[in-house]
């Protein structure tokens, strides 16, 4: 699977637990286009969600539409794999 330049910025924070407000902090993509890029990762696989530092948020919970914005992100090892592959 191809990586765009946004998703790639994306995972080079993500190899730690980040928040979504560092995210937009430390990325220079406006807030739609951030939501839109790791909406994709997460579909890819390439990242999964947590409520806080160390609670995962389960597909079962998951409401990324509505959540996005208090959740956390972190790469999984095939983003790694990946992002390290590009």
């Amino acid at each position: 699977m191809t990586m765009t330049d946004a998703e790639f910025d994306v995972m080079d924070e993500l190899y730690f637990v980040q928040p979504y407000t560092y995210l937009l902090e430390e990325l220079t993509l406006k807030e739609e286009e951030l939501k839109a890029t790791l909406r994709s990762l997460l579909e890819k696989g390439y990242i999964k969600c947590f409520f806080n530092m160390n609670d995962e948020v389960f597909e079962d919970q998951l409401n990324f539409e509505k959540e996005y914005k208090t959740y956390y992100y972190l790469a999984t090892k095939t983003g790694l794999l990946a992002h390290n592959g590009r």
